[in-house]
């Protein structure tokens, strides 16, 4: 039987069964984020924030907000490596694309949206520490674009590793502090002070939550950056194939880190 055809961008015929899966899940995603929204806004507007006895309602206005900002932030992030892509010529790896799409789907979806963050246990914690490992994988991209002027400089494998890793920590942090400004402002629970009945920990239980976050978020970042010394240290492939590179033309002569001509420079 003949495969029915289509035509790439560039004339080429392309089986159907060859489809764009790329594209197929961020519409499928990003409709995930969009589909919720009337339902919250009303859901906003006819529920309070006092947890009715004998109602069977576990969630109050709060969390309904919650999940309306993380939406709206869920759709905005999706636009971000198209905008990145189109401004300024930035190519990212497939791997890293659906690494990211699957982190915000699993954290505003599942995790907001269908309760994962009550229902299971550690799904913020697995969350955080893949966060964590890929934005440090992302520190390895960060220092060779700022660094992408200077050809002849040589950076030491070590400090190019304690860079991602460090990067994937600020991150983590600015994280936190945006989720105590929407607690405050807001008056949501990202931060877990409180039970999913409205009940407040109190003292060390608190604060438990955030600091667990900084801690797997370390883990995280401190396997991105112990693969990609590795990667560099040993001239492995790896980090090559994670790197988002700017422009459709590369340079031929790269420059290069911890002095060799190969993974050194992430290439």
């Amino acid at each position: 039987m003949k495969i029915p055809i289509n035509w790439d961008k560039e004339g080429i015929e392309m089986p159907l069964k060859n489809r764009n899966w790329k594209k197929i899940i961020s519409v499928s995603v990003l409709i995930s984020f969009i589909a919720p929204i009337l339902y919250l806004v009303f859901r906003i507007a006819t529920t309070t924030n006092d947890i009715l006895p004998n109602s069977g309602e576990m969630r109050v206005r709060s969390d309904y907000v919650l999940m309306l900002v993380q939406c709206l932030l869920g759709i905005i992030a999706m636009a971000i490596p198209s905008f990145l892509s189109r401004k300024f010529k930035w190519e990212i790896p497939n791997v890293m694309y659906y690494f990211y799409v699957f982190f915000l789907y699993a954290a505003i979806f599942l995790g907001e949206i269908q309760n994962f963050y009550y229902r299971f246990k550690y799904w913020d914690l697995i969350l955080h520490t893949l966060s964590g490992t890929m934005i440090g994988f992302l520190g390895f991209s960060v220092i060779d674009m700022l660094n992408r002027e200077n050809e002849n400089v040589n950076l030491n494998a070590f400090f190019v590793a304690f860079f991602a890793f460090c990067f994937a920590m600020t991150l983590g942090g600015i994280w936190e502090v945006y989720e105590f400004a929407s607690d405050g402002i807001l008056g949501t629970n990202m931060q877990k002070y409180a039970l999913e009945s409205g009940i407040e920990l109190q003292g060390r239980d608190a604060i438990s939550d955030t600091m667990e976050d900084i801690i797997v978020d370390s883990v995280g970042a401190l396997v991105a950056s112990t693969i990609g010394y590795i990667s560099i240290k040993y001239k492995f492939t790896f980090l090559n194939k994670i790197k988002i590179k700017i422009g459709k033309n590369q340079p031929t002569k790269e420059k290069m880190i911890g002095g060799t001509d190969e993974t050194a420079h992430l290439k």
